[in-house]
């Protein structure tokens, strides 16, 4: 994914799903060292639920 997608997708979670941002950063320290999918990691840790996570891969196709 290219920085500006990532950004983009950073401001998605942000706005779109009301994610905050201690809560993404919790995510990507653990897409770090699992190297996960950050979607998959946000569901895991209870940060998503599955509607949210559908709606992650919804854009992520159209992106």
């Amino acid at each position: 994914m290219s920085s500006t997608t990532y950004t983009k997708f950073l401001r998605f979670l942000r706005e779109e799903l009301a994610l905050s941002a201690d809560s993404i950063a919790i995510a990507q320290r653990s897409v770090e060292q699992t190297q996960g999918p950050l979607p998959m990691l946000l569901w895991q840790y209870g940060l998503i639920n599955l509607h949210e996570l559908d709606r992650i891969y919804d854009w992520l196709e159209e992106a």
